[in-house]
């Protein structure tokens, strides 16, 4: 099939493309063409590279018909975070395309108040992020169920993998807390380090999407999450990234008032809206319908992009 993939150098991208070039599929990879993949590939000498900027044709009304246009029988659209973008890519491919999917987010669910969380769960997102990603899944999702718009959503978690900083014990994405427990430093965590992040890999989350191309007739009209199995504590997260460099984590815990004043306005931001939020979801849904399994548990996803930080240098042993 002729693929379309929206984003397709960015973290997911990177991973997914690959793999819908081994698996026989003709690519084409649109992208603003300002970054390389995160990772080398020989399967990238093999897609057709289109250059767009979103932002601008989103704004003129021609991202769509420019999508259309490029006659994909799929559509993968990575980088959408606007209502009013999802809608205009849906009405310009109704018709035209044979299945269309969205990566979402799980922070369109809200605070965690059942765990493990099903995508069945009544959605309280908090933020304007998380607002629009939930508005956009209802509205592909109520297309799909009305229209028979052939839709699929799929909510990463905390993407993580080489090339990137990951969400760290501390609930932001500063490489100093992960140099602090490599030197054996005091770590001070906010409230009592049991607030929750649940980590995906990368290539977990390319390899659903490629399970949901598989199988429409399982995957259209449904969103899944794509989480690895279990969420980690700050807490129990920092004490593992500690013996990763042979240390015992020495953790300090401060209320949140008094943490965030030890922190970058910056950090204690992201903190924030990591640990309100405190995820733990379910991926039940994905095995039973699809039969995905990730491959990646919660701190081996998380190793590999340490190692890299150190393999960089940003992290120093």
């Amino acid at each position: 099939m002729r693929v379309v993939v929206i984003g397709a150098s960015g973290h997911i991208g990177t991973y997914l493309v690959p793999r819908l070039v081994d698996a026989g599929h003709d690519v084409v990879a649109v992208s603003r063409g300002k970054r390389e993949p995160y990772s080398p590939h020989g399967a990238w000498k093999h897609v057709t590279a289109v250059s767009a900027d979103r932002e601008a044709e989103d704004a003129d009304g021609t991202f769509g018909r420019r999508i259309a246009d490029l006659e994909g029988d799929v559509v993968i659209d990575l980088i959408c975070f606007q209502e009013p973008s999802a809608r205009h890519l849906a009405e310009a491919l109704a018709g035209r395309v044979r299945h269309f999917l969205h990566c979402g987010t799980i922070w369109t669910h809200g605070p965690s108040a059942r765990v493990p969380t099903t995508e069945d769960r009544p959605k309280r997102p908090l933020g304007e992020y998380g607002r629009q990603k939930a508005a956009i899944e209802a509205y592909l999702l109520e297309r799909a169920h009305r229209d028979g718009f052939p839709a699929t959503v799929i909510h990463p978690g905390h993407i993580t993998g080489p090339g990137w900083v990951p969400v760290n014990p501390a609930g932001n994405v500063n490489p100093a807390v992960f140099q602090t427990l490599a030197d054996g430093e005091e770590l001070a965590l906010p409230n009592f380090g049991m607030e929750t992040v649940q980590h995906v890999h990368a290539d977990d989350v390319a390899r659903l999407f490629m399970d949901a191309v598989a199988d429409p007739s399982a995957s259209v009209g449904e969103s899944f999450h794509s989480v690895a199995v279990g969420a980690l504590t700050l807490r129990g997260y920092a004490e593992a990234v500690a013996g990763w460099f042979g240390r015992e984590a020495r953790l300090a815990y401060l209320p949140w008032e008094r943490w965030r004043d030890t922190v970058s306005e910056e950090d204690a931001r992201v903190t924030h809206d990591h640990i309100m939020y405190s995820p733990h979801c379910s991926m039940a849904k994905a095995e039973r319908l699809l039969g995905h399994r990730p491959r990646y548990e919660p701190l081996e996803a998380v190793r590999e992009a340490v190692d890299w930080l150190v393999r960089a240098g940003t992290v120093k042993v």
